[in-house]
């Protein structure tokens, strides 16, 4: 089980009120709503590894050197670290918290310098030798989804107590094309909160029939630039050559690395935590005891 962690605590954030705080008086919404959102997973789906993947880099330079506008819209402003993240003021110290929680439990935590926690994603299933469920409110993700392995996602738009199981016949129900084409589909459509403009006058219809026509986006510019009039809806040809150039750059944004730089790391779930002592004082300063005790008995089990 793969946690895209950020998708994670921001959810977290937004629907537990922020009037959850700590004996200190610091907000705990998103620490607090984390630990109840994994410990209802692993009882729901009993995972034998579990990974809490994280944004080293949420505006990744090699997406935005192939799309400038990616993510634009998100900066809130430059600082030595670069491009600094619009996140809500009471959010930001609740993720160090987070981290140091993890850590003390003994849930593996990873990152990649320079990629988003979408790739070391895309990594760690692309090295797995089995299932793999990843659970997230991205629907970037999507392209990852592939029966024959399978790899599924566990979608939270609905909550995690509602989950969507995302496979390849849900993305052919939903989106009509091939079930492992998400990431080309995305590419033509655009996605307006990633700052990904896809190729202007085509829609989700218009990408539907082109992908499920020419089966991936390399074959359909193939066809486009070898001049095939041959199934192109009405109108579409003289669009995606208008757009090629960002027909060309796109993918590089849109499709997870499966290949980002990662430490050795041990997924096993955790029957135990691996730091008690600092556990147990995360739990005495942040006002943790509950949530804690209910992961701690389901890890347990």
């Amino acid at each position: 089980m793969l946690l895209d962690t950020p998708s994670l605590y921001f959810r977290a954030f937004f629907g537990i009120p922020e009037s959850i705080k700590a004996p200190d008086g610091s907000p705990v919404n998103a620490v607090r709503g984390l630990i109840d959102m994994i410990a209802t997973l692993v009882r729901q789906h009993s995972p034998t590894e579990l990974a809490a993947t994280m944004d080293a880099d949420w505006r990744p330079a090699f997406r935005v050197a192939a799309i400038p506008t990616y993510k634009a819209h998100r900066v809130a402003g430059t600082g030595q670290g670069g491009d600094q993240e619009e996140v809500p003021e009471a959010l930001v110290p609740q993720i160090a918290v987070i981290q140091e929680v993890l850590d003390a439990l003994g849930v593996a935590r990873l990152e990649s310098p320079g990629y988003e926690a979408d790739d070391v994603i895309g990594t760690l299933t692309h090295q797995a030798p089995g299932a793999v469920d990843i659970v997230t409110g991205d629907r970037d993700l999507f392209q990852l989804v592939d029966d024959s392995r399978p790899v599924r996602v566990l979608y939270t738009a609905r909550g995690v107590r509602n989950l969507q199981i995302v496979d390849e016949a849900f993305v052919t129900g939903k989106y009509g094309i091939p079930g492992r084409s998400y990431a080309d589909f995305a590419t033509l459509r655009g996605d307006p909160s990633d700052g990904l403009p896809g190729v202007a006058g085509v829609g989700e219809k218009t990408a539907a029939a082109l992908i499920t026509r020419f089966g991936s986006l390399a074959a359909l510019l193939e066809a486009l630039d070898a001049g095939v009039t041959d199934g192109f809806p009405a109108g579409s040809r003289t669009k995606l050559s208008a757009a090629r150039d960002y027909l060309s750059a796109a993918p590089a944004v849109v499709k997870v690395a499966p290949d980002a730089p990662l430490p050795d790391a041990d997924l096993t779930l955790p029957a135990k935590p691996r730091d008690p002592e600092a556990l147990v004082a995360l739990a005495d300063r942040y006002g943790l005891d509950g949530p804690l005790n209910r992961l701690l008995d389901v890890l347990a089990r």
